[in-house]
């Protein structure tokens, strides 16, 4: 098998990770128990860090695809130890994916881990390592959700819940954007192979600017209100409504103390 010529210290989990892992689960916690004093707080750290974790699967994904397709050199880079760290660009996977989640609630899409594309042979090898990673946040957003398509709320509290919902949404908007067949973006990843040596030539030069290109869509109203519009679209047939993930994002974003709505409503 392939993954018998990676190293096994290069395929331990990273004590970064577990690190953050043992956040999620202490904030988790916290925001079901009720445990913290502001509860906006515990909602803010359980998502930040919630989110943080996905975005290491995500990464994790694409390495792990690359590496069962051929690009061995994954492991000593450090990709297959969920290290956020270790990540060719961390500023462009985890830093400015948190920022825009609290600036705005939105999936910045990461991806920086660097796949040595001549090892890999075959259109559908190249497709599936572009596709893993945002297939990951629609396999997050489907856990996430499960209580809500699942009927399963009873005993389950409200803030729990709404966090809940607002990682959802993170998850819907982070798979949306990257399977837009953009350069730049894991979408394109997907057709690219399947393009002729012109159209990419042609394309490559824009590869750069193509995130930037869709967030400054984004600026426009109706395209920002489409947006929204199809990610509500996607959560409510998952369960969840527009009150428990607009109650979220404002527990989330507890230093404006914009919530009283949400206390009142239940």
């Amino acid at each position: 098998m392939t993954t018998a010529t990676t190293r096994h210290s290069e395929r331990r989990i990273s004590p970064v990770f577990l690190g953050i892992v043992a956040v999620t689960a202490v904030t988790g916690w916290a925001t079901w128990s009720g445990f913290a004093e502001k509860p906006g707080v515990a909602v803010f750290l359980f998502v930040t860090a919630a989110w943080i974790v996905s975005l290491c699967l995500h990464e994790y994904a694409h390495a792990r695809t690359a590496l069962h397709s051929g690009d061995i050199t994954v492991g000593s880079k450090g990709y297959l130890t969920l290290n956020p760290l270790k990540y060719t660009h961390a500023l462009l996977s985890i830093v400015l994916p948190v920022i825009f989640v609290i600036m705005g609630g939105i999936g910045l899409p990461g991806g920086a881990v660097f796949i040595e594309r001549n090892r890999i042979q075959g259109r559908w090898r190249h497709s599936l390592i572009s596709a893993a990673g945002p297939l990951t946040n629609v396999l997050f957003a489907v856990v996430c959700t499960a209580p809500f398509w699942l009927d399963a709320l009873d005993g389950v509290p409200r803030d729990f819940r709404y966090a809940l919902a607002f990682l959802a949404l993170l998850q819907v908007s982070a798979a949306l954007l990257n399977f837009l067949p953009v350069p730049g973006l894991d979408g394109y990843g997907v057709i690219e192979p399947w393009l002729s040596y012109g159209i990419k030539r042609q394309v490559e030069p824009f590869a750069p600017f193509g995130l930037l290109f869709v967030f400054a869509l984004l600026w426009v109203p109706s395209v920002n209100s489409a947006f929204f519009d199809i990610i509500d679209a996607i959560l409510k047939s998952l369960g969840i409504s527009d009150l428990d993930s607009y109650c979220g994002q404002n527990l989330y974003r507890f230093w404006e103390d914009t919530s009283q709505f949400c206390q009142v409503s239940q």
